[in-house]
């Protein structure tokens, strides 16, 4: 054997060559490998892990799982999708329909096993995101990199650089087309601010044209604002897109209701000559909804009996005497029994609640649409959602250019377009304005009146404020101090009025006494405030002469003039 030492020149020049030589080896065959993995995944001949639904069949061909079960879920899956336009709501329907969702484990114990369970958002996202679902072959859509640990990480790749994509490869469960309308979907359900991400999904909120509207000044995507109002919140259409990117103004806005009733009035007067098709459609959607979830739930139903069968005989096939297996056999028996009974429960109350839906109360209420589809559409239990989403249907954008006027363009699906205006909302500040004759009738009263009188003689000449609410004390006071208006007490001093503490100080007497005076009309006064509070005219030059009281009557108090004094002889 021939060894070398490192420490020679000749003997560490061959080591090196040789590691060099091994290295391009090693390369030359991983790339011959990876070029033959390559070349079989061009052909479509490559076999990858299948996602749930789809199997091998023993010559290697895609074929649909011959589980009808599963079959039945995912075609439910994308049926779900294509009605409702979201991942979220695919959840919310298979959750609250109690549908579970198959799921094969690839590796460990149990490896090709199907366990059911409730579904989630990211796995309803992996399915509609992958393309062996529409019978396509795909080959290189993630690649493998390192993060700052040096741990591979799987990154996604788009499906321009797709290494290999061959459509219609084998039976699928939609068809290309649709899985590219998938694909378009979630791209305009993406919360993103890019302006061609302009028909988003439905979300909460008032705004009836969220996610349609676009800004007739710079073509921007328009975005609605909400405000509180009244324990409400008030939608606005800001176009903030020169805010945003350029640090600029508002480059329109306006207040979202009298818009969005111009739009409904447009739709309502189209959807008109098709309500009795929207009422069949309605129909004919629920009835096939119900019947596919109750077969769903039927054979869930049956493979759980099934499994609870097949317990039964394993328990039965032990020895009794042997406690430990048996023991174990017969509470996985038990816990069988458990998940069917239970299971049977609730196919019960699912199959009542779905009678419910289809009982000819039910349906005279669908009927019901060819007649009262604008009521329906402006009660208040129809859900924003639900509005947008029947928009959505009918328009694919509206444009606004706010002006003296707001006008609004539309363009329906199919390229036709129509125009009209409403008037623009004035203002908060106008609004709340109280009238110019109002405030000066108020300026009128003041001679002559306090704020509670004038606010019940404003309420009798049938005067309102902005809110179409009664004047009160305490409006009247806001009316007044906003436009500087001299109370009654204020013109009562400046014509002279005293006040009970300057006419006791005259008068030489305590304050109550004034008081006591002014009750028995002894002293003249005037009302400023509530009851209790008077402004005195000057009493002049008098002075109080005492009552005095008897058995057989007495002499009230009264003013005297008051005589001067006369000056002794000098």
């Amino acid at each position: 054997m021939c060894s070398y030492d490192p420490a020679y020149f000749n003997d560490r020049m061959l080591l090196g060559l040789k590691g060099t030589m091994s290295e391009a080896e090693l390369h030359i065959l991983k790339s011959r490998l990876q070029g033959g993995i390559l070349n079989k995944a061009r052909r479509g001949e490559l076999e990858m892990p299948l996602p749930i639904g789809l199997v091998y069949t023993p010559d290697a061909r895609v074929v649909l799982d011959p589980d009808r079960q599963i079959q039945d879920t995912v075609r439910l899956l994308f049926d779900t999708f294509r009605e409702t336009g979201s991942a979220c709501a695919v959840v919310r329907r298979l959750r609250g329909e109690k549908i579970l969702f198959p799921r094969r484990i690839r590796r460990g114990i149990g490896k090709g096993d199907v366990l059911w369970s409730e579904i989630d958002h990211s796995r309803v996202l992996q399915i509609v995101h992958n393309p062996r679902y529409a019978g396509a072959f795909a080959y290189g859509r993630t690649r493998t990199a390192y993060n700052a640990k040096l741990k591979p990480v799987q990154l996604r790749v788009p499906r321009s650089d797709w290494q290999v994509l061959i459509p219609n490869a084998h039976e699928g469960y939609i068809s290309w087309a649709e899985y590219e309308r998938n694909q378009t979907t979630l791209e305009q359900n993406a919360a993103g601010f890019s302006p061609g991400l302009r028909g988003r999904m439905p979300r909460q909120g008032s705004g009836l044209l969220q996610g349609r509207l676009l800004c007739g000044r710079c073509g921007a995507r328009m975005r609605v604002h909400y405000e509180p109002f009244e324990g409400r919140l008030r939608p606005y259409y800001v176009c903030n897109e020169a805010v945003v990117r350029q640090a600029g103004k508002h480059c329109q806005w306006v207040r979202g209701a009298p818009v969005d009733e111009a739009v409904s009035a447009l739709l309502l007067e189209a959807m008109a000559p098709a309500a009795i098709d929207v009422a069949l459609a309605v129909q004919q959607e629920i009835t096939q909804r119900v019947e596919q979830a109750a077969a769903l739930r039927g054979t869930q139903l049956q493979r759980t009996r099934y499994e609870a069968e097949l317990a039964r005989r394993r328990y039965l096939k032990v020895d009794p005497d042997n406690r430990l297996v048996a023991d174990a056999l017969e509470a996985d028996w038990n816990a069988r029994l458990r998940d069917l009974d239970a299971l049977q429960r609730e196919h019960e109350r699912q199959n009542e609640a779905d009678r419910s839906l289809l009982d000819e109360p039910a349906q005279e209420r669908i009927r019901a649409l060819t007649a009262d589809f604008p009521r329906i559409w402006n009660d208040e239990r129809t859900g924003a959602v639900e509005r947008k989403r029947m928009l959505g249907l009918l328009i694919e954008d509206v444009t606004l250019l706010v002006d003296e006027q707001v006008n609004i363009h539309i363009r329906w699906r199919g390229g036709r377009t129509q125009s009209l205006s409403v008037t623009r909302p004035r203002p908060m500040s106008v609004i709340r304005k109280t009238p110019a004759q109002v405030v000066a009738l108020i300026n009128e009263l003041l001679e002559t009146a306090n704020d509670r009188q004038i606010a019940a003689r404003l309420n009798e000449l049938g005067h309102r404020n902005w809110r179409g609410e009664p004047f009160t004390l305490k409006k009247v006071m806001l009316v007044r101090r906003t436009y500087g208006l001299k109370s009654r007490y204020e013109r009562l001093r400046e014509s002279g009025m005293l006040t009970g503490e300057e006419v006791a100080q005259q008068l030489g007497v305590c304050v109550s006494t004034v008081h006591q005076l002014g009750r028995k009309g002894i002293l003249k006064r005037h009302r400023y405030a509530t009851n209790h509070r008077y402004l005195y005219e000057p009493p002049g030059n008098v002075r109080l002469e005492k009552g005095a009281g008897s058995r057989y009557g007495g002499r009230p108090p009264r003013l005297i003039v008051a005589q001067p004094l006369q000056q002794g002889a000098s």
